[in-house]
């Protein structure tokens, strides 16, 4: 039994062997297609910028913070939800893609939404029947959109994240990032790039100063309110003041002494407050930018284009393997083991 199984392999190596005219075809065959497959295949523009993420605020705010607690404001911690690799996921996030997808530029001399744009140049509406009759229409408000389109900007926002953005940090030692984006036409490249980093940094300053505005914001509302009071105050001890002139009794001396008092609180709160916003806009301010660019997306962007020997000899590979398979499963060397035993 073993006897026949070797018999078996060696007749079906040598069965494979005398068909290597076959693979000479096929393989010519496939090195030809792949030629002409990286010969037509539209390069692709890869741009690079990379931006220093902008920690200053993060380093300053526990100076704030305990200057603040000394007048009895607690102006929150430091939690910087952005440091370090979070920034990534911000930038390929699905909710800064697609405003930048929904952004609109001139492409060919005729206004585009980004999204419609990368779908005629990647061949992606080409591609599947659902893409043909989809549009993104320059005034049409995100609001607004059907499920269609809802899933057609899914698709898209999927395939570049998965295929054409890349955010990285290139030295985990360093606090700088690079952002590649590739496609096949170079200004879109260029605009996706750099309107990915603006919207990152939009998002991120609007964020991070929530809590920092808010609290100022609070502040100056209040210190309005103080204000009216003191003044309320001053008024009211100087009206008190001029209906007892020449008191016979010290009890006349009451309104007198009541609105002081008054005005001495409103005056004292008044002072503190205004310490306290001076903080919080401090820290506010503190916290602004987040980021700085190092290297800009310029042109000329990086062109990449397949090599047509490299796809060459990657596709007759490809073709003699499927070869081999064919006749090592479907060839009959029994039939040369039964003549040879004959």
């Amino acid at each position: 039994m073993v006897n026949e199984t070797v018999s078996l392999f060696r007749l079906k190596c040598a069965y494979i062997i005398r068909k290597w005219h076959l693979f000479l075809i096929v393989s010519l065959l496939f090195g030809v297609t792949g030629f002409m497959f990286a010969h037509f295949k539209k390069p692709q523009y890869k741009s690079r910028l990379t931006f220093a993420l902008d920690d200053a605020g993060s380093s300053g705010a526990g100076g704030f913070a305990s200057l603040a607690s000394q007048f009895g404001l607690n102006l929150g911690g430091n939690t910087d939800i952005f440091s370090g690799d979070n920034i990534i996921e911000i930038i390929k996030s699905r909710r800064m893609v697609e405003r930048v997808l929904l952004s609109v530029d001139t492409f060919d001399a005729k206004p585009y939404t980004l999204v419609d744009y990368y779908l005629d140049i990647s061949g992606m509406r080409k591609d599947k029947e659902k893409f043909r009759n989809v549009t993104f229409p320059i005034q049409q408000s995100r609001s607004n959109f059907s499920y269609l389109q809802d899933s057609v900007l899914n698709e898209v926002y999927v395939d570049l994240v998965k295929n054409h953005i890349d955010a990285q940090k290139p030295d985990r030692r360093l606090n700088i990032f690079e952002i590649n984006i590739t496609s096949p036409n170079e200004k879109f490249t260029k605009v996706m790039t750099e309107r990915l980093v603006s919207e990152t940094n939009g998002y991120y300053v609007e964020l991070r100063t929530k809590k920092a505005k808010s609290t100022l914001d609070a502040l100056e509302n209040r210190i309005e309110a103080m204000r009216k009071g003191l003044n309320t105050s001053i008024s009211n001890r100087a009206a008190a003041k001029d209906l007892n002139l020449n008191p016979v009794f010290d009890a006349a001396q009451v309104p007198v002494i009541q609105k002081q008092s008054e005005m001495e609180v409103y005056g004292a709160a008044y002072a503190e407050i205004f310490k306290n916003q001076e903080i919080a806009r401090f820290q506010y301010l503190n916290n602004i930018p987040l980021l700085q660019i190092i290297d800009p997306a310029d042109y000329p962007m990086e062109k990449m284009k397949s090599g047509r020997l490299k796809f060459a000899f990657l596709f007759s590979m490809i073709g003699s393997f499927l070869l081999f398979i064919a006749l090592w499963i479907f060839g009959k060397p029994e039939k040369q083991l039964v003549t040879s035993n004959a």
